[in-house]
């Protein structure tokens, strides 16, 4: 290399080398490249739920904010009220309020609702608390409302309700659900971010549910209530000879209101039961409907039904007598007359009249082995005997209706000569309910015609046709009512009817259903004639007390009214059952 004369010859030529480059090694590069990769791959999945958000989800979301901004809130639907038969409100609907908190919905007066309007609860929807005015008179009747269980909405009836709705939970309030819930309806609204309604953007008003009038007389199902008082287990029916139910009262009974109006809700002194937890609780099931529910042997008032098989299949007549000796041996066993057994006493002959008159055991035993079981069972099954009768209202029992095939399957022994004797007065296996004695009864009374009962008031007001006919021919009948009207005067064995009288100046004399009673004090006293039965029912061991029964129809010839009473574990029919009937028919008249 040739040097320029600036640089001194000192400097020598030589070749100068190329400059190295710096790369990273691999383990650097992954920490240059990593923070971009993970703003890049956040961007991305932004990028990506953005578009979820916005385009596959965008109209649920955009509901979601509507919800928030637009409120629909239900408006519950009254439901119906019920009448009594003279247009006496049995229920009404009174304001109040529900609250549905975490699916429970409580019902709230509207005493109580100002302190929880005072916090601005959301929880409340204005409501009709349902009010009884007829209180623990009515309760097994009318019955009571309550939230729908999970039970009952897997019931297709229910299949248009929701968890929090309220329907009848027992009594007329449930057996006629459909025809007594209303229609909700609805209010949309805009609201603000706090709650505030801006504008009410559109409603639809609800649908009341239908009213209905029952059968019902308030008056004498109040009256029948008081009665009952002192009967701490038992039933009471009085119905009429068509088959409309005026009075049903099953003890102990409870006062519906604690159900529905809301805990600042006090019921009366005298009531037995201060809240649900005891109504619910009480070992007594004061929410069973021993009416229509309860099941007993009816002891002597099953034995119009035995003189009826006799009398209809022709095994006895009018003439037939047997001699009382007071105890029927057979083998090592005895079968006594109460009659024999209380006073050492017989009643001689004994025709099917006088056997009526004084509920001769001897008597029925015989014609009870004679008729026999089963053909006993079938003739008593065309009185309604073991099957429901079809009363409008839930929880009807069948009873039991023995036969010997029944008792080998069942009890798995053979049908005794025994068996006959207890079928003939109406123990042993034998079981009915109150509603079903009260029926026969009615049976009776029209002359061997069986009504269908019900609480429902026709509204044409018209006579109900009959479920069955010509069950008794006119000489079964009369012999039946002659001795139930013995039975009630001097020498028969229901003392409370002797010389039965009410005063009431507008009942006119005919001296055959109305009569001058001996010894009247007054111009407006009037005799009534009264055909019934008496009964005591066995059950349970020696030291139990028997159950008391009376069934009776009124005035005789030409019966307006039939009363069956039942006192459980109480006594004889004739003390126990008979004066609470008498007090029952006394306020039937005088009214």
């Amino acid at each position: 290399m040739k040097v320029g004369p600036v640089f001194f010859e000192s400097i020598h030529s030589e070749k100068i080398p190329k400059r190295n480059h710096y790369y990273p090694n691999n383990e650097s590069s992954v920490r240059y490249w990593l923070f971009p990769l993970i703003i890049i791959g956040l961007l991305g999945l932004l990028a990506v739920r953005l578009g979820f958000l916005q385009i596959l989800r965008g109209d649920y979301y955009r509901t979601l904010s509507d919800s928030n901004r637009i409120r629909n809130t239900v408006i519950h639907a009254p439901r119906g009220v019920i009448f009594d038969r003279f247009g006496k409100p049995l229920v009404i609907n009174t304001p109040g309020y529900r609250e549905v908190v975490n699916g429970k919905t409580k019902l709230i007066d509207s005493t109580d609702a100002i302190s929880h309007l005072a916090k601005n609860d959301t929880h409340l929807e204005i409501d009709s608390l349902r009010q009884y005015p007829c209180q623990d008179a009515c309760a097994h009747v009318v019955g009571y409302v309550g939230q729908i269980s999970p039970e009952d909405i897997k019931n297709p009836l229910y299949s248009s309700y929701k968890a929090t709705d309220v329907i009848g939970k027992m009594g007329i309030e449930s057996y006629y659900e459909p025809v007594l819930k209303g229609i909700d309806g609805a209010k949309l609204t805009e609201v603000d971010a706090t709650g505030k309604t801006l504008r009410v953007l559109g409603q639809t008003d609800p649908l009341p549910g239908q009213n209905i009038t029952l059968t019902v007389d308030m008056q004498l199902q109040e009256a029948v209530a008081t009665a009952m008082k002192d009967v701490k287990k038992g039933a009471a029916i009085v119905s009429t000879p068509q088959g409309e139910i005026l009075a049903l009262f099953s003890s102990p009974s409870f006062d519906p209101n604690l159900f529905t109006m809301g805990k600042t809700y006090s019921p009366s002194s005298g009531d037995l039961y201060k809240s649900v937890e005891q109504i619910i609780s009480d070992a007594a099931s004061p929410l069973l409907d021993r009416a229509i529910s309860g099941t007993y042997p009816p002891g002597s008032t099953f034995k119009l039904v035995t003189a009826a098989a006799g009398l209809q299949n022709n095994i006895i007549d009018s003439s037939f007598s047997i001699k009382d000796t007071g105890v029927l041996k057979v083998g090592d066993f005895s079968f006594a007359n109460w009659y024999f057994t209380q006073y050492g006493k017989t009643d001689g002959d004994v025709n099917v009249v006088k056997a009526i008159q004084r509920s001769n055991d001897i008597f029925f035993y015989t014609v009870g082995q004679m008729v026999g079981v089963d053909r006993l069972s079938g003739f008593a099954k065309e009185f309604g005997l073991g099957s429901p009768l079809g009363l409008d209202l839930p929880g009807e029992a069948s009873g039991l209706l023995p036969t010997k095939e029944w008792k080998e399957k069942v009890i798995g022994d053979k049908w005794y000569l025994g068996d006959d004797y207890h079928y003939g007065i109406g123990q042993g296996y034998l079981l009915t309910t109150p509603l079903q004695v009260n029926m026969w009864t009615q049976a009776i009374a029209n002359a061997g015609v069986l009504y269908q009962p019900r609480l429902l008031k026709n509204t044409a007001n018209t006579v109900s046709s009959p479920i069955r006919k010509n069950l008794l021919t006119k000489n079964t009948y009369e012999l039946l009512r002659e001795g139930m009207i013995d039975a009630c005067s001097t020498g028969g064995v229901a003392w409370p009817f002797f010389q039965f009288k009410v005063t009431n100046e507008k009942l006119k004399i005919d001296e055959k259903d109305f009569y001058t009673p001996e010894n009247a004090t007054g111009s407006a006293e009037v005799g009534v004639r009264v055909a019934c039965k008496t009964g005591t029912a066995q059950h349970g061991d020696d030291t139990t007390l028997p159950h008391a029964w009376i069934t009776l129809f009124a005035p005789a010839y030409n019966p307006q009214v039939v009363v069956t009473v039942l006192a459980e574990s109480s006594g004889e029919g004739s003390n126990i059952a008979g004066p609470i009937a008498k007090q029952i028919l006394e306020k039937y008249f005088e009214k």
